[in-house]
């Protein structure tokens, strides 16, 4: 958003660039529906709920809970692996200098 802002603020609304960041900005958005509840209390908004048809959150896929079948707490290991493969690299590469 800031680059947009930038682009608009500049003059550049019929900019190549700024119709293919509204074109990435509008496909993002086509599935969004729903409501949001928001409490307002001196000068600041907190989301307090929020409800959509087409949410892909999944109570049953984000528990813990034994046989719920959403998570393996041994997928774990592979998530942190993969993470930490640039840091595995830069510290060999470190070692050789």
């Amino acid at each position: 958003m800031p680059r947009y802002a930038e682009l608009i603020y500049n003059g550049f609304w019929f900019s190549p660039e700024r119709e293919m960041l509204q074109a990435a900005i509008d496909r993002s958005q086509e599935r969004v529906s729903g409501s949001v509840r928001v409490k307002l209390y001196k000068g600041n908004a907190t989301v307090i709920g929020r409800t959509s048809p087409q949410s892909l959150y999944d109570q049953d896929l984000v528990t813990f809970e034994e046989g719920s079948g959403g998570y393996d707490q041994c997928d774990a290991a592979g998530f942190i692996k993969l993470n930490a493969l640039r840091l595995r690299i830069g510290a060999r590469r470190d070692r050789r200098r």
